[in-house]
Order: C-alpha cells, then sequence, then structure tokens
C-alpha cells in the first residue's frame, strides 16, 4: 500500500465488517479484541475513558459529553461508529478528523499482524483509535460502543465511568430477543467499582442493571428529568433524553473543572465542537429537507412524534432499510397520508428492493420504488412544492448517501 486511498480500500475489502456485511462480519468473543490490545501496548491505559453503550442516542450522547469536556478546556479524543461520508469521521480529537498520514502509518505499520491474526475491520479500527489518542496524549477519550458492550471490541476499556442509554429491540440476531436479554448485553460494559449511568428507567430492565451493577460493586444511577432548562444545538424533541443522560453522566464524573458553565457552552456548541451530522439535521427551508439516522422502531417512533411540531403540507418520506428489519412494522409507524419513496442502500447489508416489494405487496400505503437511493430522493424532491416536507431516514447509509450526492453537487457548481 503506497497511498491512503489503497489502505482504506484494503481495510473495506479485505476484512469483513458488520455494518456492510451483517451477520458474516460479527466476531463473538473477546480474545481478539484483548490480543490486539496486548500487542499494541494497551493504549487505553493512557487516557481517562467513558464508555456509552445503548440501543439509540448513544451517539448524541457520546458528541454532547465529548463538546462539554472540550468546553472545559480538555483534549478530548471521540470514537464512534459507522461513518457518513468519511472514514476519519469515526476518530476525532476535539472535533478534528485524524489525519490520513495516521491511518496509513498505522495500518502500513501492522498490516503484518492484521493479516496474520485476521483482525476484523471494527478491531483494527479500534486499535487504531486508542493508539491515536494515546500519542496524542488526551486527556478523556469518550468511546460508543459498536454493538452490543459485553463482546464489542470497545469493551478492553477500564472506564472512569459506563453510560447505557436505552434498551430497544435491534440486533435481535446477535444480542437477545427480548428488552432483558439486550440489556444483560449492555450492561457487559458495566466494570468493577466504576460508576454507571442509565439513561433511562423501565420496569423490564430496571433490575438487570440493578443486579449487574451489585455483582460489580458498581454505583449504580438513574437519569432524570431534571428541571434546569438546558440548551442544546442538536435539534429534535428527542434530544431532551440524550441531554438528561448525558448531564447525569457529567454530574458523576467526579471532575471540578466540569462547571455549569462548560456544560452550558458544551451543549450549545455540540455540532461546532464536534462535526456530528445526521440528526434532526435540515439542509433545506423551502421545501424542508430534513435527514436524520433513526433506523428502528425506537428511533423512528421518536422521529414521527417529533413531525407533529412541524408546519409543512404534504410529507415525503425517502427510505432505505437494512436487512432483519421488519419494514412492514416500520413503515407502519409514519402518517397514512404520507408518500414513501422506498430503495436500497448501496451495501451488502441492504434489504434488497425485491424483497421489499414482496414484503410490502399487502401494503395500503402509497409507496414508490427504486433502484437507487439517489434516484428516490431525486423523483421526491421532482414532486415537492416549497411547503412540503422531505424527510430522509431509515438507515444510516440512507443519509450517507444523500449527503454525499449533495456534496458531489455542490461540488458541480
Amino acid at each position: 500500500m503506497k497511498t491512503y486511498q489503497e489502505t482504506l480500500d484494503w481495510m473495506f475489502s479485505k476484512l469483513p465488517m458488520y455494518q456492510r456485511e451483517g451477520k458474516a462480519a460479527y466476531k463473538p468473543g473477546m480474545g481478539s479484541m484483548l490480543n490486539l490490545d496486548a500487542y499494541l501496548g494497551k493504549p487505553h491505559k493512557f487516557f481517562k475513558s467513558i464508555h456509552v453503550a445503548g440501543t439509540n442516542g448513544k451517539g448524541s450522547t457520546s458528541h454532547m459529553i465529548a463538546s462539554v469536556l472540550q468546553s472545559a478546556g480538555y483534549k478530548v479524543g471521540l470514537y464512534t461508529s459507522p461513518h457518513l461520508l468519511d472514514f476519519r469521521e469515526r476518530i476525532k480529537i476535539n472535533g478534528d478528523l485524524i489525519g490520513k498520514k495516521d491511518v496509513f502509518k498505522f495500518i502500513t505499520q501492522h498490516q503484518n499482524y492484521f493479516q496474520l491474526k485476521r483482525t476484523s475491520f471494527f478491531e483494527m479500527t479500534v486499535g487504531m483509535a486508542f493508539s491515536y489518542f494515546k500519542s496524542a496524549k488526551v486527556d478523556y477519550a469518550v468511546i460508543e460502543v459498536g454493538l452490543g458492550g459485553r463482546l464489542d471490541g470497545t469493551n478492553v476499556i477500564t472506564p472512569v465511568l459506563s453510560v447505557i442509554t436505552n434498551i430497544g429491540l435491534d440486533h435481535i440476531e446477535f444480542l437477545g430477543t427480548s428488552r432483558p436479554q439486550i440489556a444483560i448485553e449492555k450492561a457487559g460494559i458495566i466494570k468493577p467499582s466504576i460508576p454507571v449511568v442509565i439513561g433511562e428507567k423501565d420496569e423490564e430492565t430496571q433490575f438487570v442493571f440493578e443486579k449487574i451493577a451489585k455483582l460489580n460493586s458498581a454505583p449504580l444511577y438513574f437519569a432524570e428529568s431534571l428541571h434546569i432548562e438546558w440548551e442544546t444545538d442538536l435539534k429534535g424533541g428527542y434530544q431532551v433524553k440524550n441531554l438528561h443522560t448525558a448531564l447525569t453522566a457529567l454530574n458523576h464524573l467526579s471532575d471540578k473543572k466540569i462547571d455549569n458553565k462548560s456544560i452550558q457552552k458544551g451543549f450549545k456548541n455540540v455540532i461546532s465542537n464536534t462535526g456530528i451530522q445526521g440528526r434532526w439535521q435540515f439542509i433545506s427551508e423551502k421545501p424542508k429537507i430534513l435527514l436524520d439516522i433513526g433506523h428502528n422502531k425506537e428511533g423512528l417512533s421518536l422521529i414521527v412524534e417529533q413531525l407533529q411540531n412541524l408546519t409543512f403540507n404534504k410529507l415525503h418520506i425517502v427510505l432505505g432499510f437494512v436487512k432483519g428489519k421488519n419494514v412492514n412494522e416500520l413503515i407502519s409507524l409514519f402518517p397514512e397520508k404520507a408518500t414513501i419513496y422506498l430503495s436500497t442502500p448501496k451495501i451488502q447489508r441492504g434489504y434488497p428492493l425485491e424483497s421489499l416489494k414482496a414484503d410490502l405487496k399487502d401494503s395500503k400505503r402509497k409507496i414508490n420504488y427504486f433502484d437507487t437511493v439517489v434516484e428516490s430522493f431525486q423523483y421526491a424532491n421532482s414532486k415537492v412544492f416549497k411547503n412540503d416536507l422531505v424527510l430522509v431516514c431509515g438507515s444510516t447509509f440512507v443519509v450517507a448517501e444523500i449527503l454525499s450526492f449533495l456534496k458531489h453537487e455542490k461540488l458541480k457548481l
């Protein structure tokens, strides 16, 4: 490999990646990651970390926490997945993407090990993040779990604080078919004597967290609706829950530099501090065009609920899903009068168009089918008037394709 692009091509094509391939890329067990961590010299031990898991909101919550830490004057690493436009979005320090030279150097330096040990895409990316944060001497790193928690590659760390936003029925082929089973997997990030904050309390999962926290002698806190009115530049009513989770977490971090001033500043500047995209993101006003990476029942339900606070004439929804989703259930969440433009994201995990047509053959919704996400988006935009709303959601990869398309269209102008 001689260039950054060749390095990326090797990472994406030679090694499996869950977000694109699905179950075939899933490697249960921590042995491989623990070996890689030891080989790299356990870089995560050189900085304080905050570990964030959950079905929905863990990305937004991670960005909120990182923004506040940054506003408090700390050098902050942020590891999240997947990315939208650029692989380097996964690894940031104070909002700045990891350098292309740093990606190239890390992969080429350790490529022989990766090939010999058959290291997964996710494992090498986690190793890259931790090594980069160590070399940059970050004060804190906010680490978002990739999938689940107990067996996730990020779970080699011993954080100063663990956070679990909520529990929903997603990735059931890996994590369990009930919310308590999934809660057990997420609770796998709870470490002995390390405080843990749970974003949402409910009867189905509360006992799981209480039991596992007690077994680990870990102080347990449930986030509650706080009366203090904190503002955030992350729009969408559903962000209130994430804000309460992040605030509760910060309150239990035991860091005197994190005061009300830094919290207020951090919450107000999440986008500028971290560069987060795809959360209730308006890219046009007339007509309104809204992007959101919501992709499961809980996430899409919150989006639909929030739509009630918007004023528009007709609703046009550009949708795409990955395999394993109950598409009838998800589409039934949207208003009956909405026009749906359905396609398949350009990834191996994409829900095939023919399967979508077969599964939705009895649906009474107004559905238009297209070969590509971009085609569906273009067609939707050809049918809207200035007082209409175009909503793009259903998958991170659908939003990513639209952002990429818009970026290239802008470059042509």
